[in-house]
């Protein structure tokens, strides 16, 4: 078979669509795209001082309080990602292609094990990374301010159960109903499909194979503090109404309670049988009610086994 501009237009346009078609197939059940809030980047780096900026609503009398965002800002710089297919230049002339429309599906499955292995990993490492009041993102010492401009004395808040150095499996509840998600992923560019096919390019030349890849640029922080809970206490129901009673108890600079209401149980496999039991199960084992039933969605997260810190 000669190989024509033609032909290799349809090789690229075949797996274009493969990798596009498994995309959309993937995203409506993506636990990335429920965990956080996709905020578009148009710069190397976004800035997220804005997030301690949030000032009440107040009756308005006299001049307007103003509250100024916060000189030290939590920053995002985006990072570049990749994933590259060889095609060989043989299997296009031997008409022997079936497999790398396989294998374009399989690299949207990258895309979105990519996405949900660093979602895991940022929940992980929240008990040790800085968010945007400096502090951990799990911490003990989460600053409020007794005035609404954020001035005055400080009252410390916790957003873990237990003492925060404990060795078990890592579970959380979420509240994720608010337009602001605990999460960020910062997107810089989506995902790109792209090739090399040029007979005359290097690499094509020299090690006769066609290139298609992957290209992402962007990266992952955290939102507000005050809308997770995480733990490294044994999952227990007990442990559970801490939780629940911990992010409900959330108050803003000035006193008002936020309101926040837990609307998700994120765990592992190693705590799925814990947490099954907490929201799922509507009666205990004494055949009493469970009062926790439904009270938060139950979201497992495969990759919380693995993710390093």
């Amino acid at each position: 078979m000669i190989i024509t501009n033609t032909l290799l237009n349809g090789l690229r346009t075949a797996l274009r669509d493969e990798f596009s078609r498994r995309m959309s197939e993937l995203g409506a059940k993506s636990i990335w795209k429920l965990l956080a809030t996709i905020i578009t980047s148009n710069t190397k780096s976004n800035t997220y001082g804005w997030l301690s900026a949030f000032p009440q609503l107040r009756e308005w009398v006299g001049d307007r309080v103003i509250k100024d965002i916060a000189e030290a800002a939590y920053q995002i710089v985006n990072k570049k990602y990749e994933s590259t297919l060889g095609v060989e230049r043989t299997d296009i002339e031997d008409d022997n292609l079936g497999h790398y429309r396989t294998l374009a599906s399989a690299m949207a499955d990258e895309v979105e094990n990519f996405f949900n292995r660093n979602i895991a990993l940022l929940l992980n490492s929240g008990f040790s990374n800085t968010c945007f009041d400096g502090q951990n993102f799990f911490d003990h010492e989460h600053p409020v301010y007794a005035q609404t401009d954020g001035k005055g004395a400080v009252t410390p808040f916790s957003n873990i159960v237990g003492q925060g150095d404990e060795t078990g499996s890592p579970w959380f509840l979420l509240a994720l109903s608010g337009s602001l998600k605990p999460l960020i992923l910062q997107q810089r560019t989506a995902p790109e499909f792209e090739e090399i096919t040029d007979t005359k390019n290097d690499r094509v030349f020299m090690q006769d194979k066609y290139m298609y890849g992957i290209r992402y640029r962007g990266s992952f922080g955290y939102g507000l503090w005050q809308q997770a809970i995480g733990s490294k206490a044994t999952l227990t129901s007990d442990n559970y109404k801490k939780a629940r009673e911990l992010i409900q108890s959330f108050k803003k600079d000035g006193g008002d309670p936020l309101g926040i209401v837990p609307t998700h149980l994120v765990v592992g496999p190693a705590n799925e049988a814990a947490a099954r039991n907490i929201v799922e199960a509507q009666n205990l084992a004494n055949g009493a009610s469970n009062i926790y039933y439904h009270t938060a969605e139950l979201v497992i997260v495969p990759h919380l086994a693995g993710a390093a810190v």
